[in-house]
């Protein structure tokens, strides 16, 4: 069993939560991605890893309670223990002199930004940083990533806080006042059509574009095939492969689709989970 040593809501719906995992915190890196799960008829529920220390053995992790699985992680406390607790998997992020490199974080995507923008900053690159959420009220650990970065950009849809707009807008500015390849890497985490639109956004600059895929996953081993995307024409697994690919390389449409496959089963899950937790 891992136990969850600290617990508490960051955002609306959003929760940071501090898990005991020596071994894990032992190993993990940038970009890598546990399997969590609240219970024994929980569903593998896959985060990447948002920090980790490997002094007091602990990683940090931040989730979003959207749907019965996730629900049931953000009702856990400090001091329970958590049925399943797996990794660190996928492949951890390329972390290169680039010189300058722009990490666009949108929404939860802040929390795999993080560490992977702290990394290359300690590689001597440049680090600006856009974060983006629909309102200030979903912003979170924006001091962190300020720490983190040379420049820190942040937008909101309704104009709450920071710049009024989408993270796409402040990332095509920084591609025209750098048109000499100045700028060496993009990533970007959040939302798959953010992704889609940021990967977009840098192709006629030919910048190299890199994104994370970890929210499709399910099993975490590859052996389930759910996480399937089509990268330059062939198909990937993205727990194995990934989750971090090239964004020009994406097939965004057939990824968004595949999406929306099971909405009607999630809901129907749901449902049945809060009908069961209401009731005397």
């Amino acid at each position: 069993m891992n136990r969850i040593v600290e617990k508490r809501q960051i955002a609306p719906k959003i929760h940071e939560m501090v898990v005991e995992a020596p071994p894990v915190a032992a190993k993990a890196q940038p970009g890598h991605f546990v399997i969590v799960m609240a219970d024994e008829r929980g569903e593998r529920v896959p985060l990447t890893v948002a920090d980790y220390d490997r002094g007091r053995g602990t990683i940090t992790l931040i989730l979003m309670a959207v749907g019965t699985s996730t629900i049931k992680l953000a009702e856990m406390k400090a001091g329970d223990d958590l049925f399943a607790f797996i990794g660190p998997l996928g492949h951890a992020s390329q972390l290169d002199d680039f010189g300058t490199v722009v990490m666009v974080a949108g929404g939860v995507g802040t929390a795999p930004i993080f560490p992977i923008a702290r990394a290359l900053r300690e590689k001597g690159n440049r680090v600006i940083s856009i974060q983006g959420a629909r309102t200030r009220e979903l912003l979170f650990w924006q001091d962190r990533l300020a720490s983190v970065s040379d420049e820190h950009v942040i937008t909101t849809d309704d104009g709450s806080f920071g710049r009024k707009g989408l993270v796409t807008e402040p990332l095509k500015e920084c591609l025209e006042r750098r048109p000499n390849g100045e700028i060496g890497c993009v990533y970007a985490i959040g939302p798959a059509v953010m992704m889609k639109f940021c990967s977009k956004t840098t192709e006629p600059f030919k910048v190299k574009t890199i994104v994370s895929l970890n929210t499709i996953m399910v099993d975490g081993t590859g052996m389930c095939g759910g996480c399937r995307v089509n990268v330059g024409g062939e198909t990937r697994f993205t727990c194995v492969d990934g989750p971090e690919f090239d964004g020009h390389l994406v097939d965004w449409d057939e990824l968004l689709k595949r999406q929306k496959i099971y909405i009607k089963e999630e809901k129907c899950s749901l449902d049945q989970y809060l009908e069961t937790v209401e009731k005397p």
